[in-house]
């Protein structure tokens, strides 16, 4: 998605050789043009999979997945990091390792928004080792559903993650995937 990728070369910022800052854009302030975009984008890319849900990680995730959810008109599930009063029992649970923030949790999605029947898209906002999109591709098995496929707004190629989830079966749509990145800038997969 060349628009995507002017954004990540505008906007963008590498810190050191394995991580990128898009706080500009995805995940602190949120470009809801893009998102548009790429909602747009997983949508025709899923159009024919017979989705029934989307489902994201809480929080950067929400934004790309609520405009997928959107385009193919079908609700968004956000699994969350911390259980509360209100999201304690009969919950799907996974345990997920975040490498950008260096800690593993366990994230959950109420057993009420899941079921058998369902067809599940997974959207995250990076693809690095694969441990978030594992993850909730997992809650979406442990329900008795199936998973449509994952969709990645920007995926770090030169990291495990993308073989781990096709190793594991899954189809893996990136929007953007980043083969380098170092204090010269940013390579993409072409």
């Amino acid at each position: 998605m060349e628009k995507l990728k002017s954004k990540i070369r505008s906007e963008g910022r590498v810190l050191g050789s394995e991580v990128l800052k898009v706080d500009a854009f995805l995940n602190h302030q949120v470009d809801p043009i893009l998102m548009a975009d790429i909602g747009e984008t997983f949508a025709a890319l899923f159009a024919d999979a017979g989705v029934t849900k989307v489902l994201t990680l809480e929080s950067s995730g929400i934004a790309p997945a609520l405009m997928t959810a959107l385009g193919l008109r079908v609700p968004l599930i956000f699994a969350k990091k911390r259980k509360s009063l209100t999201l304690k029992d009969d919950l799907w649970t996974e345990r997920s390792f975040s490498f950008t923030k260096q800690e593993e949790s366990e994230v959950s999605v109420s057993r009420q928004f899941i079921s058998a029947g369902d067809v599940v898209l997974v959207i995250d906002d990076f693809l690095a080792n694969g441990q978030a999109a594992q993850a909730m591709a997992g809650i979406v098995l442990k329900a008795g559903a199936k998973v449509a496929g994952i969709g990645i707004v920007i995926e770090k190629s030169f990291q495990p993650g993308r073989q781990l989830l096709l190793d594991a079966g899954y189809r893996v749509e990136s929007l953007a995937r980043i083969a380098r990145l170092s204090e010269d800038g940013i390579d993409f997969e072409e």
